[in-house]
């Protein structure tokens, strides 16, 4: 049983960064993959970026890339989303996801685990 509290999120000004946290209990955080998934207002749960345990390989959605970037710290449990030159159409509840598996899906009923969700407003 993993669970997850997302943290960091707020209201920035678009072309600004931010960095979202989430912090997993469980002694088995290290063997999971994780990821972060976002849902805007009338729109379905969206990839993010997701890593794979050791932290070895990483993975973007399109949109995204070059901007984002996941890590993750096993010592402490945590994996991290660095948001950086935000955009308006970044604004979202950003979801952290944990996955008891080598391989890493980009699909949402992929994962086993989720945090509640931390809200991400990007102002023009």
């Amino acid at each position: 049983q993993v669970h997850l509290v997302e943290s960091g999120g707020g209201v920035v000004q678009a072309g600004g960064s931010l960095r979202l946290s989430c912090a997993a209990s469980g002694r088995t955080f290290s063997s999971y993959a994780m990821g972060w998934f976002r849902q805007a207002p009338g729109k379905e749960r969206e990839f993010v970026a997701a890593i794979t345990w050791s932290g070895g390989s990483t993975y973007y959605a399109d949109s995204i890339k070059g901007r984002f970037t996941i890590s993750r710290d096993n010592a402490k449990n945590t994996v991290y989303l660095q948001m950086n030159s935000l955009k308006p159409e970044d604004t979202a509840v950003y979801y952290c996801a944990a996955r008891g598996s080598i391989v890493v899906v980009t699909t949402v009923h992929g994962w086993s685990y989720w945090g509640q969700g931390t809200q991400v407003t990007v102002s023009s």
